[in-house]
């Protein structure tokens, strides 16, 4: 069995493949690392480009049709056999070394199940990238931002965040997991698609007494948008269904309806906003991710049964929440950098 797979996920993305992939084998040095890429039905000629180019230095696996992130995945890591995974985007240049210090991390840290590099632009390199940023958060009603990124304003990198530090979730454009870890958590959920599904299968891991952890001696550098741009009505659909979906698999009963209450409240405020800004599409993306949210609660409903009986105990991990809303401290009180909102969270232990 190898140390590590680096699972690289593809669809239609030969242009990335063609960009970052030789940096990929170049700098993945470890011992015991192979690289997988995993192509999600691609149409483009990746796969036997891949073959042409890449045969021996590869390990390439291959599904008929586009599964999404968290089913193409989800699909990939049932077969392939490794102490760790590392998830790494098809549009994430990495670094000379970029492996070991969180492999040494984990190493160290058996109670650790999941881990992230910073991740810094690629279009600015002395700028956090949107997606993951130095560690991830969310506040009570499920909004998630970063160290170093919170909604749309991302930070530029000073090493403010270089210190080793435990998160609510590690980003999925580059994560690392501990492979049994991942599969006694029951690993991704399909259904989510694509977004979310990382900080809902690092909640149900935090519930079975796993850490997850910043490693930002490892540094990656993330084009970002590679797979579906930011700011489309498709991702305003996806990241507001998802975050439904992974409330309401993973909040305690006696929290779920109250929070649900006022998350409610709050995606009517963003969907009002979009329509008295004439941004229709977006209007129309949110009321269809909730629409669909209703229609998917029987299913939901068998899901949280299933995680009852892998987790320890169903619980909101309140030392790495933020105990108020984001949207609030963001839009209201003007604190646009976490630097001004981490006092807000919980010391952990305290």
């Amino acid at each position: 069995m190898d140390k590590l797979a680096v699972v690289i996920l593809n669809w239609n993305g030969i242009d990335y493949l063609k960009r970052f992939l030789p940096g990929v084998i170049a700098n993945t040095t470890a011992a015991g690392s192979r690289i997988w890429v995993v192509d999600n039905g691609s149409e483009d000629g990746s796969t036997e480009w891949l073959e042409e180019e890449y045969d021996n230095r590869i390990s390439l696996l291959k599904f008929e049709e586009n599964l999404g992130y968290a089913g193409g995945y989800a699909a990939a890591l049932d077969r392939i056999e490794a102490e760790y995974y590392i998830l790494l985007n098809s549009d994430i240049e990495v670094t000379k070394g970029w492996t070991e210090p969180l492999i040494d991390y984990m190493d160290s840290n058996p109670d650790t199940a999941a881990s992230q590099p910073k991740i810094l632009s690629w279009h600015d390199r002395k700028r956090f990238e949107y997606a993951g940023a130095a560690g991830g958060f969310i506040d009570k009603y499920g909004y998630p931002f970063c160290r170093g990124r919170i909604f749309h304003v991302t930070e530029e990198d000073s090493g403010q965040y270089d210190d080793t530090r435990e998160l609510f979730w590690a980003s999925g454009a580059c994560l690392m997991v501990r492979a049994d870890h991942y599969r006694e958590t029951g690993g991704l959920c399909s259904r989510f698609f694509a977004h979310m599904e990382e900080i809902d299968l690092c909640w149900r891991m935090q519930m079975q007494g796993r850490k997850i952890t910043a490693v930002p001696s490892s540094v990656v550098y993330h084009v970002g948008g590679g797979t579906l741009s930011y700011n489309t009505p498709g991702k305003t659909y996806l990241n507001f269904r998802n975050n439904l979906f992974m409330l309401y698999r993973n909040l305690p009963r006696e929290r779920l309806r109250k929070i649900l209450f006022g998350r409610r409240i709050l995606d009517g405020i963003a969907a009002l906003k979009y329509l008295l800004t004439l941004n229709y599409r977006h209007f129309a993306a949110i009321l269809r991710a909730h629409r669909d949210f209703r229609r998917s609660l029987e299913q939901l409903r068998r899901e949280r049964r299933q995680i009852d009986a892998i987790v320890k105990n169903r619980y909101l991990p309140d030392t790495l929440i933020l105990n108020k809303s984001i949207v609030w401290l963001f839009y209201y009180k003007g604190k646009k950098h976490f630097s001004e909102i981490v006092a807000m969270l919980r010391p952990v232990g305290e």
